[in-house]
Order: C-alpha cells, then structure tokens, then sequence
C-alpha cells in the first residue's frame, strides 16, 4: 500500500509541475496552441472614406462596389477629385481613411505631414489626346495642338494631369498655349465631350470611359508621358481595420484586374 500510495503521489506531482509549465507557456504567449489576446484580426465592418485621384472614378468606384458585396455592413464612400487638392484636404485635417493619388509628389505631401506611411504604388497611366467624336478641327497629331487657332484644355499646372501633359510637349518641343486650364481630368474631358474646346490632353483611361463622346489619338511613345499611382491607409484613419483591407484589396490579383481592364497599366 505505501508503494501505490507513492506512486499515486509522485503522478499527481508530475501532472502539477506540467499544468504549471502549461499555463507559463501561455501567459508569456510561446504557445502556439492559444493567441494571443488580442492577436486576432480586427473586424471589417463600418465606412471607409477614400480620397480618390479623379482619373480613378470608374476603376474605384467598381472595386468599391465589389468589395461593399464580399464585405456586407461595409460603406464605401469616395471623394474623387485632383489629387493636389485631395493632399490638402487631408493634411488640413479632413477625416479620410484611403488616399489614391495619380502623383507620387502629392502622396509625398501626405507622407511628410505624417498622415501617411508606406505608400504602394499600383497602376500607371499614360497621356492621349482626346477631341470631340466629330473631331471638327481634323486633329490628328500631337503637333496639331500647337496650332494657331486651335482651342486645347488642359488641367492645372499642379494637378498631375497637368504637370503630366507638360512632360510630353517638352519631349516633343512644343509650345502650346491653353484657352482653359481645369481642376481635373474629368473637367478637360467634359470641355472636350461638348465641342467647347478642339482637343485636351488626358489620362489613356479616362478617353475610354468617355466612350463614343470623344475621340483619341495616340501619341507616340517616345515622347509620352507617364505617372504612377501610389495608395496609403492614412495614420488618423477613423476606420482603420477596413482602411487597410481596402487597400488590401486594390493592390490584390483581383484589383489589378480591374484597373488592367480598364486601360492602367501596372506600375
């Protein structure tokens, strides 16, 4: 009996001694076996305000949509417009989530007043000329616009289809002097679609979403142009869990999908 009784109690001890290790292993979170607290991923759920540059309209606002239905309870609500003056918006304090620029530069103004970290560039996008689908003023070259007569809109200087659109006629040596310069892409795009102007330099993809209202001409390589787009969940984002899977998502195989098909380019 003594021996049984000795053998019981050195078993119990042993299962004591491990239960002990047991639950060290999990206070200081070596165990594999239980998370952490508060290790598991954040709910995606609530509204997502992103600042979108302008030329994105018909790209994000597909992703947006797709993502509201693989994420019910998700709301997401763009404010698309030129990505100089959506830099503004944020670094003043405007309460943002996502911010989607056509520029670097102005992602870069948004880094540096620490509302952003770690920007991702995602698509590219080339200039084209765009003219009115009768093209009335037979334009059919880039040299055209430089023209006596000929009524050309571009963005402004500090919007990126602006500064953009002043790359490709360094390269090509041209001068050519505006009859309006616009907010943005979409601006010069509607001048063009209503005849007010004979031709406007914007975005390859934004000549596609306009459809059978504008022409394009192609201008060639060697002196085009390009911009990158970079995207950042911003650092004060009100939602930040869903911010971040958004973005996720646009930088993902299925949202390089959709800015392909609609005429960007990867980056």
């Amino acid at each position: 009996m003594r021996r049984i009784t000795a053998t019981l109690t050195a078993v119990i001890a042993a299962g004591l001694l491990l239960g002990g290790c047991a639950s060290s292993s999990v206070a200081d979170g070596s165990s594999t076996h239980s998370p952490a607290s508060g290790s598991s991923p954040a709910p995606v759920s609530g509204t997502v305000n992103v600042f979108a540059a302008a030329s994105l309209k018909e790209a994000f606002t597909k992703l947006g949509h797709q993502f509201e239905i693989a994420h019910p309870g998700v709301k997401i609500v763009f404010n698309f417009g030129p990505s100089s003056g959506l830099a503004a918006q944020i670094t003043q304090g405007a309460p943002a989530d996502v911010f989607a620029s056509a520029s670097t530069k102005n992602m870069n103004q948004v880094v540096k007043a620490a509302d952003a970290t770690s920007p991702t560039n995602f698509a590219s996008n080339v200039m084209e000329i765009a003219v009115p689908a009768k093209n009335p003023t037979a334009i059919t070259a880039l040299s055209d616009l430089a023209k006596a007569g000929v009524k050309v809109a571009l963005c402004q200087p500090v919007v990126p289809c602006g500064a953009t659109a002043a790359k490709v006629f360094t390269n090509a040596k041209l001068t050519v002097t505006p009859v309006t310069q616009e907010i943005d892409v979409k601006a010069v795009l509607t001048k063009v679609s209503l005849g007010e102007v004979d031709a406007g330099i914007v975005y390859l993809t934004d000549v596609r979403a306009a459809g059978a209202k504008v022409k394009g001409i192609e201008i060639p390589a060697d002196v085009n142009a390009s911009t990158k787009y970079p995207i950042a969940t911003l650092t004060k984002a009100p939602n930040r869990a869903t911010a971040q899977a958004f973005t996720d998502y646009v930088l993902s195989a299925e949202g390089t999908s959709v800015l392909v098909a609609d005429g960007f380019a990867k980056p």
